[in-house]
């Protein structure tokens, strides 16, 4: 199974899918009924939301990081944690341009 691998790449796309998989349980459970553009335009223009679901999309990461690094894959666990930051980055980039 691929999720058995360790390897940086896997992390890596891990990585990058866990927040946006989080932004959307976000989004259907706060928002549902309103499109996903306006969800979209208000997240990235609202500093608070940017902030609280920003940060709530990257706890999808702590989960699968957790979970690779119990389980002594810690390659993929390194690509996760990578772009963990990257999207903090952002995140706070975001947040100043604002």
């Amino acid at each position: 199974m691929i999720f058995k691998k360790d390897n940086l790449q896997l992390g890596l796309v891990l990585g990058l899918l866990g927040p946006l998989i989080g932004l959307l349980v976000i989004y259907f459970a706060k928002f549902g009924s309103t499109p996903f553009s306006v969800f979209l335009s208000e997240f990235f223009s609202n500093n608070a939301m940017i902030t609280s679901f920003g940060s709530l999309a990257l706890l999808a990461n702590v989960i699968l990081f957790t979970l690779y690094v119990n389980t002594r894959r810690d390659r993929t666990a390194k690509g996760i944690f990578l772009v963990t930051l990257v999207y903090g980055i952002v995140i706070l980039v975001l947040k100043v341009l604002n």
